[in-house]
């Protein structure tokens, strides 16, 4: 072939190749290009603040009664009193961080009037997000015909193969601090007491102690070993601060919960590997989760990891979402256990709040 035939091939196929993509780009459906975006807009907004040097699960919290700053805690929805989780958690911790705001409390425009009040005039709410599946109208035509006339085994065997597939979505909501609303009834606006200091380490042992982990204290180093699902961690005067050693205890706690016999995660990744990247954002996340639960300032355990966890948002954008969900799910199972366990002692204590939602040598903490 000559050059000027090789030439006049490349340019064919790379148009053909320019063709197929934008008519696949045609034949998505509004609803999937919306989720795309969205998915795109809040990794872009995070890789921005990791690239900053600034990690969105650890804030500069205040403490309860000085000045207007927030007290650790878990954003919650004002009206329903549920708590938001995943990704809505870190939007809404820098947007209460970012605009000042002292309260942790959130409401859509329709709940305020629902409230009683209303959103004051000119006020700009915070993006949040939902995310569910639906199977679109040609996918569910394709199932059909491809159903029909197969009544033997095999023929069901294939068919299952080629259900309709569900399209995962997300859909955006806006919401207002209560700060940024007038005329709410006092019980919506106030916050509830947060944990007090006095009771902080008491509950974080309980939450210890009900995992139910096989948890170890001794030697100088904080690890999870997933093939004897233990965790260990040095004993607190390892610790320049009581605090710390809790902070870490529920890092670890966070990998525990991956175990098979959990919520089984894939902890089978190499040091140094994309997976085990997402497993250490999982357990950042998950213990700060688990920390401001507690009323604990939530610090950052691996900074040393930001260039790995910058790798792996850029290379997948929906990462973040996943690894959010994963530490809410994390925090959430640890939490439940806990409150079980003080039902059967009675529920007389404070329950610790809950969110709406190398193998060998061990995952190092």
């Amino acid at each position: 072939m000559t050059s000027h035939s090789s030439s006049r091939a490349l340019v064919r196929r790379r148009n053909h190749d320019r063709s197929g993509e934008q008519k696949r780009k045609s034949a998505q459906s509004p609803r999937e290009g919306q989720a795309t975006n969205l998915y795109e807009q809040v990794t872009a907004r995070i890789i921005s603040e990791l690239e900053g040097g600034r990690l969105p699960w650890v804030q500069p919290w205040g403490k309860p009664g000085e000045g207007t700053s927030c007290a650790p805690a878990l954003p919650r929805n004002a009206l329903s009193g549920r708590h938001y989780s995943g990704i809505n958690i870190l939007l809404l911790w820098a947007e209460v961080i970012a605009k000042g705001y002292p309260s942790q409390r959130w409401l859509t425009f329709r709940q305020a009037l629902e409230a009683g009040g209303t959103v004051r005039k000119g006020e700009h709410g915070c993006m949040v997000v939902y995310a569910d599946r639906f199977i679109p109208q040609a996918e569910k035509a394709r199932a059909q015909d491809s159903s029909e006339g197969e009544t033997d085994k095999a023929s069901v065997r294939r068919t299952d193969a080629r259900r309709a597939r569900a399209v995962p979505f997300l859909k955006r909501f806006t919401v207002f601090n209560v700060a940024q609303c007038e005329g709410l009834d006092e019980q919506i606006v106030v916050d509830p007491d947060p944990v007090p200091e006095w009771e902080i380490v008491p509950i974080a042992e309980e939450v210890i102690v009900a995992s139910g982990v096989d948890f170890r204290v001794g030697g100088d180093k904080a690890y999870y070993m997933p093939s004897l699902d233990v965790v260990q961690v040095p004993p607190q005067p390892a610790f320049f601060e009581e605090i710390n050693y809790y902070r870490t205890c529920l890092h670890e706690l966070t990998h525990a919960t991956g175990h098979a016999s959990r919520l089984a995660r894939d902890l089978a990744n190499g040091f140094g590997s994309p997976g085990y990247a997402r497993e250490e954002l999982i357990a950042e996340m998950g213990s700060a989760f688990l920390c401001a639960s507690l009323g604990i300032v939530p610090t950052v355990r691996h900074a040393d990891y930001l260039g790995r966890w910058l790798a792996v948002l850029r290379e997948d954008s929906r990462a973040i979402f996943r690894a959010a969900r994963a530490a809410s799910l994390a925090a959430d199972w640890l939490l439940e256990r806990h409150r079980a366990s003080r039902d059967c002692d009675g529920g007389t204590k404070r329950d610790a709040p809950a969110s709406d939602t190398g193998a060998e040598q061990g995952r190092a903490a």
